[in-house]
């Protein structure tokens, strides 16, 4: 019996935690589907109808909002769903009601990471992300 315990006690389960992340992550976009809906396939009528509308753009939004969700609701970090909400122009007010959380605390608790990322040589923010951020000082 020791030596189970030492083992459990001994191994790497860094590779296991990862695997564990990546199908989570897999069943957070499922779960989206679900929630959202999925899009109409290219080359249908439904693609048809809507394209050259903002459909697509808010399917889009809202698909990664939910996730966002789930992802918060099961444990995860989501600073990832926050980097593309962020680079695609969402502000910090509409990621924090995503998140249950007021606008500062999502700006202090992914902005950092966020800004690392979308400005890793300090040459300013995207174009596209949302013009909210708050002051230095």
């Amino acid at each position: 019996m020791d030596s189970l315990v030492e083992r459990a006690l001994a191994a790497d389960v860094t590779a296991c935690a990862t695997a564990v992340t990546v199908a989570a992550m897999g069943e957070v976009d499922r779960q989206a589907d679900l929630i959202v809906g999925v899009g109409p396939l290219p080359g249908t009528d439904e693609w048809e109808v809507e394209a050259g509308t903002d459909i697509p753009a808010k399917r889009q939004l809202a698909w990664q909002l939910t996730g966002l969700r789930i992802q918060l609701a099961a444990g995860l970090d989501g600073v990832e769903s926050v980097l593309i909400l962020r680079s695609s122009g969402v502000t910090w007010a509409l990621i924090a009601r995503a998140a249950g959380i007021s606008r500062q605390a999502a700006h202090e608790r992914w902005g950092a990471r966020v800004r690392d990322v979308l400005d890793r040589y300090g040459e300013g923010l995207p174009d596209t992300v949302a013009d909210d951020e708050p002051p230095t000082g």
